[in-house]
């Protein structure tokens, strides 16, 4: 990660994130220092620090050590020639994801459609920072004591003059917890958080090998080779939106609950570069050999099998999921 230490040490504090800028100095030191391949590296604070770092991830990008790149700027469209430049090789588009936590810039929000977006809720803010005017005010002029936040909850706070005066040497408090707002009180409402949608999941075997539900030996090979003819999108159809401008395929028939069915077992059909190890609950492409039976190393196609060594003889019994 590239961050300007400093900036984000005083919108945090502007912000009323924390009272101390030290602390985010602490945590970057921490994150360094808790896994080898951490990286968190302060750029100053030149404007295009961060974006010429960022511009450098090409640099893995035909690194065969590297399976998968996330980016993380939504925000920021200076970063959508960069990923512009990146569509003219298709093989590239599948190892790059891009990171939503605040909405994607306009010109990034054009182009999202061609790569994999992931979001982490519990990790990345998908607001701003607000940036409240008396905290600046009070880290100016109030001491270190003054800043330490009380113990005791108050849901009503009153706009009084021992209230708003910063010359005094000790902290109000309030006489009373149920004293009665006038016009000039104000009321602190906490609402209800909206509950989240439950995580998307990746159902696995005892092995931690993904095992996508579809019976291949249900769906008859007359109805395979009728849809297959149709000429389908399967980005359009399985996806809900197809990136290619120019695709050929068609976009405008409905397709009946049994023709997706079987649109879906011939997506399948096409092996996952990540294989067994996908983690991508949205992956319509295929994770096994559809013709290989468990506990069997070989299949029909035999050594001209699309599909790797390794994705036969799967065990498809689920043991446990992966959330995303």
């Amino acid at each position: 990660m590239y961050v300007n230490v400093k900036g984000l040490s005083d919108l945090c504090v502007r912000g009323g994130v924390t009272t101390e800028p030290s602390l985010i100095e602490d945590f970057v030191r921490g994150f360094n220092a808790s896994y080898p391949l951490f990286d968190l590296v302060d750029i100053g604070a030149g404007k295009e620090s961060a974006h010429d770092k960022i511009g450098a991830f090409r640099l893995n990008l035909y690194n065969c050590h590297c399976h998968q790149i996330f980016l993380g700027c939504s925000q920021d469209g200076a970063y959508a020639q960069i990923l512009e430049d990146t569509l003219a090789d298709r093989d590239l588009i599948g190892r790059v994801s891009l990171i939503e936590g605040l909405p994607f810039a306009s010109d990034l929000d054009l182009i999202k459609a061609s790569y994999r977006v992931t979001k982490f809720s519990d990790l990345f803010r998908d607001t701003k920072i607000s940036v409240w005017a008396p905290w600046k005010a009070a880290v100016a002029s109030k001491p270190r004591a003054l800043l330490t936040p009380s113990p005791v909850q108050h849901v009503t706070l009153s706009r009084t003059s021992t209230n708003t005066t910063t010359t005094s040497n000790s902290v109000p408090t309030s006489s009373s917890s149920t004293t009665t707002p006038n016009s000039g009180e104000f009321q602190v409402v906490r609402s209800k958080s909206s509950v989240p949608p439950p995580p998307k999941i990746v159902e696995r075997n005892k092995y931690g090998q993904r095992v996508d539900r579809l019976d291949f030996k249900t769906i008859p090979r007359d109805e395979v080779n009728r849809i297959k003819k149709l000429k389908l999108c399967n980005f359009y159809y399985l996806q809900g939106e197809c990136p290619n401008d120019n695709c050929h395929h068609d976009h405008s028939r409905k397709l009946t609950k049994t023709e997706y069915q079987v649109l879906t077992a011939i997506a399948r059909m096409t092996p996952c570069r990540y294989g067994l190890e996908c983690d991508d609950p949205e992956c319509m492409y295929g994770h096994r050999c559809p013709q290989s039976e468990p506990g069997k190393k070989d299949c029909y196609w035999g050594s001209s099998c699309r599909f790797d060594i390794s994705a036969h003889g799967i065990d498809t019994n689920i043991v446990k999921v992966t959330k995303v």
